[in-house]
């Protein structure tokens, strides 16, 4: 029974919390948004004619590859460090994505 009324309390409370008010943006919908040129957008250089960037690879055993997430690696998808600037220059934490294949055996 304490259970019960103890779970009572807590999702009432939590039904029931303030939230946030002000310009705080937790979660990017469909609908949510205009589409935007310039400033905006995370992709300024990297195929942009296509309607969405995709980029698939299989790894083979013991191979690993390094890939660009802050979109200004000269050699996209690959990272290049370009990053490292980017994170100097604006007091950002962006870096690669780390991939590797399974262990030889």
């Amino acid at each position: 029974m304490k259970f019960l009324l103890a779970s009572l309390l807590i999702s009432q409370a939590v039904a029931f919390a303030p939230i946030a008010q002000g310009n705080v943006n937790t979660a990017l919908r469909a609908g949510d948004y205009e589409p935007m040129e310039g400033e905006g957008k995370m992709n300024m250089k990297i195929d942009l004619d296509s309607k969405k960037v995709v980029n698939m690879e299989e790894l083979a055993a013991g191979d690993k590859k390094v890939y660009c997430r802050c979109w200004l690696s000269g050699t996209f998808p690959l990272c290049d460090g370009t990053h490292a600037k980017h994170n100097d220059a604006t007091g950002d934490n962006v870096g690669p994505l780390i991939v590797s294949g399974p262990k030889k055996e």
